[in-house]
């Protein structure tokens, strides 16, 4: 796999967890959400649909985190504290992948990521 391929793979840190996820839109997909958790995190996502994400080892690493609506599920390495994806708030229908636990990919390499206004998220209204 090359950064070009829509397929990349994804650990956290320690790798105990380790993923495969089709990026839909590769990675100019990635984007930034202001919401409080993901402010807090610097995190950069990248979409994946549901059946395009495969967790290839390191379930019983994985703690799950929710908050407000429970709505957004976000997955976490317990080891290394690594988030590695969530299943969308916005849209139940995706995950999305931290882009910085994607093999040979550095995030800064990425250039200007465009935000996502989730302060004031949709769903709040």
């Amino acid at each position: 796999m090359s950064l070009k391929d829509p397929i990349h793979h994804v650990s956290c840190h320690c790798g105990a967890v380790e993923l495969r996820a089709h990026l839909k839109h590769g990675l100019s997909g990635a984007h930034r959400c202001d919401c409080s958790y993901c402010r807090r995190r610097g995190y950069i996502a990248g979409p994946v649909d549901l059946d395009q994400l495969e967790l290839l080892r390191g379930a019983e690493a994985l703690t799950l985190y929710q908050w407000n609506t429970m709505t957004a599920k976000h997955w976490f390495c317990r080891i290394c504290g690594i988030h590695t994806h969530h299943q969308r708030r916005s849209n139940p229908n995706e995950y999305s992948v931290n882009m910085g636990a994607i093999a040979g990919l550095n995030p800064r390499d990425l250039g200007e990521i465009p935000w996502s206004d989730g302060v004031n998220h949709a769903a709040d209204r």
